[in-house]
């Protein structure tokens, strides 16, 4: 039997407000699209604690045996806030602003993107396609919709008709509990309203004025895609026409998901998630994070400590500590108090990893060692309760200090599965990674390395020189470059 037969889980959906037994479409097999980021500057705190909570639901569906297509894409196809208007195309801006064509931003930008989620110890997605490798697809979308009477052409743009798609039933704004009225209320005047039938339609496709220089042959004129219109090409083009789970911020939940939804029932005539998923906002100090106000940090900012927010450098593996000790669907508020409080924490669980491997064993056990690993189980089961797992883990350090200390006694079979449990929700499901065990290893390889800096030293004081060579050639070998000055021997890799 699969782990997963074993542990039903409840995932609270977005789209019903309830917590719902998780029931695949596919036995076994899981399909996940998540909204990746807009790779036009650095990707934000935010976004971070957006994509680590998808990344422990994807780590734990795999550990229960799943097989899961993770689909996470790049938007680098421009991202409008104002429905077409070239002033408001981030990457137009940043390409002016850097000096850059719109592809070296995003090249830029993307490996930024990926070097940053590497040190945050994610697991990269299954699928990482881009909006500008399915503009084909867009397209035909697009096409599909017109042919449906769900879409019309205006002056070269192809819009989203909304009230028609309500007169068929389908309910536009489900997803956020929106109506047409309230909508209409809230409509700003934009770029291309006097396009539109109607001022909630959207943009499926955009004719591009000569500013545009991002753009693409099409029936209707040079254009590029809606911003929405990507993640429905993308994810039915790798997951089907209805999959299992689709992510992102809270952020985006209207008007992005919203048209995707539409979209999906439009083109399919049937709602393309069974459960949508939304990661609440990350917060510091008490307050929204933003560049204009001054309340704003980089991820590189807080690991390096080159700041004026916390008091030193914080590690990857602590910050990502302290993000999961709030659920997922939980604001989230870091300041320096919480960071040092989550090293402490950090510590303790790390300290207690250690003493593993050395606990004495006693023929019976004063301690249900299996109702507690269950325990870690059912809070992951109860909509990825990272925060209850993790006080879990705290009780399971406690018994291994009771232990240790010999207050409390484990047969070597409780051991093994404490030791099992430990290391599959803190290392694989949770992601941390043991840095005390990495700064440990760097201590005594840089003792190696000052070792071999003596003998060659030695050697070369006794002209030695064929010795002085082997170790310095040795060690380049090794990737590690000595280097001689005035004030001794250094090294780099």
């Amino acid at each position: 039997m699969s782990l997963y037969q074993s542990n039903p889980i409840k995932v609270y959906n977005t789209l019903s407000g309830e917590k719902e037994t998780f029931i695949p479409v596919h036995e076994g097999n899981i399909g996940m699209y998540v909204c990746g980021p807009t790779v036009y500057s650095h990707v934000h705190l935010g976004n971070v604690r957006t994509f680590m909570s998808f990344d422990v639901i994807y780590r734990y569906l795999q550990h229960l045996g799943y097989n899961v297509r993770y689909v996470r894409n790049i938007t680098d196809a421009g991202h409008l806030t104002d429905d077409g208007n070239v002033e408001n195309d981030r990457f137009v801006k940043q390409s002016r602003l850097e000096k850059l064509e719109p592809m070296e931003v995003v090249q830029k930008y993307t490996v930024y993107f990926h070097k940053v989620l590497d040190l945050f110890n994610f697991l990269p997605p299954t699928i990482e396609p881009t909006a500008t490798g399915h503009i084909v697809e867009q397209i035909e979308l697009t096409q599909k919709l017109i042919e449906k009477g769900l879409a019309y052409e205006s002056q070269g743009s192809v819009y989203f008709d909304v009230e028609e798609y309500n007169k068929r039933g389908l309910n536009y704004g489900e997803l956020s509990n929106r109506n047409i009225d309230e909508l209409l209320a809230n409509t700003r005047d934009l770029d291309g309203q006097n396009e539109k039938k109607n001022p909630q339609d959207f943009a499926l496709w955009k004719a591009a004025s000569p500013a545009h220089i991002m753009r693409w042959n099409s029936p209707w004129g040079e254009g590029f895609p809606g911003w929405h219109l990507e993640c429905t090409a993308m994810s039915t083009k790798y997951l089907g026409e209805n999959f299992d789970i689709h992510g992102g911020g809270m952020d985006l939940k209207f008007p992005h998901h919203e048209c995707e939804i539409a979209q999906g029932k439009a083109c399919n005539g049937t709602s393309p998630v069974k459960y949508w998923m939304h990661a609440n906002m990350l917060t510091m100090n008490g307050l929204r994070m933003s560049k204009s106000t001054g309340n704003f940090i980089l991820p590189m900012e807080l690991i390096t400590g080159e700041n004026t927010f916390f008091e030193k450098a914080f590690s990857p593996s602590i910050i990502r500590f302290c993000f999961l000790q709030a659920h997922y669907r939980s604001e989230l508020d870091i300041s320096n108090d919480a960071m040092v409080a989550s090293e402490k924490g950090y510590t303790r669980l790390m300290e207690a990893i250690k003493l593993l491997d050395n606990l004495q064993t006693k023929s019976q056990s004063s301690l249900d060692i299996k109702a507690w690993a269950q325990s870690c189980y059912d809070a992951m089961n109860d909509d990825f309760n990272t925060p209850i797992v993790i006080a879990q883990l705290f009780e399971g350090a406690r018994y291994i200090n009771l232990v240790n200390d010999g207050k409390e006694t484990l047969t070597s079979e409780d051991i093994a599965l404490l030791k099992q449990t430990l290391n599959s929700f803190i290392f694989d499901i949770l992601g941390i990674e043991n840095t005390q065990t990495a700064s440990n290893h760097s201590e005594k390889l840089n003792g190696v390395i000052q070792m071999l800096i003596e003998m060659r030293k030695d050697a070369r004081a006794n002209k030695n020189w064929a010795m002085s060579d082997q170790i310095r050639d040795q060690l380049l070998a090794l990737g590690i470059q000595l280097k001689d000055g005035k004030e001794g021997t250094s090294y780099t890799y």
